[in-house]
């Protein structure tokens, strides 16, 4: 296209382009065969494409969709490409999981690693720092699993696949409370009572006891304290 052809009041080349009408029953029939190959391709990549996506299998859908667009919309593109460039896709992905499966090492590297949030109640900032997860975050997902203080929490960890695991502890104990802090239906504090014999660090929800100046947090070095709940 030649600069002298692109007219800002030209809507006609805006919203139907410059190719001739006929093209737009061509798009039809390119997207119905391309349609019909991806519904088969997802089927071989397995039911795991109807849930939580691995890096790979995240890849694979991003490539796919990078490959589709060309070949139903640009005339100058055939379908054949784009069915050929998808089976390499689906090859790729294929054999990257079963070289996985034989080598522990590449299924690290491929997948990523569980990461360790919160150890017996108590948060890893770093880890939440290196994953770039807010503890509102972190919080908001105990609480719709009904945890309301990591004292109630053995372990959490973020999976590869990005979702959280929740083990709890067998004992509930005083910690941190996961609650909104701001929030004005006060009313929902009401599930928790103080243990005012000892004090929470509000960074990591580690718990000591409470003295006049705890200092800092023998955790995370912070010293934004409050008083634990149970």
């Amino acid at each position: 296209m030649k600069k002298s052809d692109i007219q800002l009041d030209d809507w006609n080349r805006i919203l139907w382009g410059m190719a001739p009408p006929i093209f737009f029953l061509e798009v039809l029939f390119r997207t119905l065969i391309i349609y019909l190959f991806l519904l088969v391709m997802m089927r071989l990549l397995g039911k795991r494409m109807n849930g939580q996506l691995s890096i790979t299998e995240m890849g694979v859908m991003l490539t796919t969709g990078a490959i589709l667009s060309p070949s139903m919309q640009a005339p100058d593109r055939g379908i054949g490409l784009g069915i050929f460039a998808m089976i390499c896709a689906l090859l790729y992905q294929r054999y990257t999981t079963l070289w996985g499966f034989k080598n522990k090492t590449v299924e690290m590297i491929m997948q990523g690693t569980t990461t360790v949030l919160v150890r017996d109640g108590v948060l890893d900032v770093s880890e939440l720092m290196g994953n770039r997860i807010s503890h509102q975050q972190l919080f908001s997902v105990l609480r719709t699993e009904k945890y309301y203080n990591l004292g109630e929490v053995k372990r959490v960890y973020l999976e590869a696949s990005g979702l959280f695991s929740i083990y709890p502890e067998k004992e509930p104990k005083p910690g941190l409370s996961t609650l909104p802090p701001n929030v004005s239906d006060t009313s929902i504090h009401t599930i928790q009572r103080e243990v005012t014999e000892l004090a929470v660090c509000c960074n990591c929800g580690k718990t000591v006891e409470k003295k006049t100046h705890p200092g800092p947090c023998p955790h995370c070095q912070a010293e934004d304290w409050g008083t634990a709940i149970l």
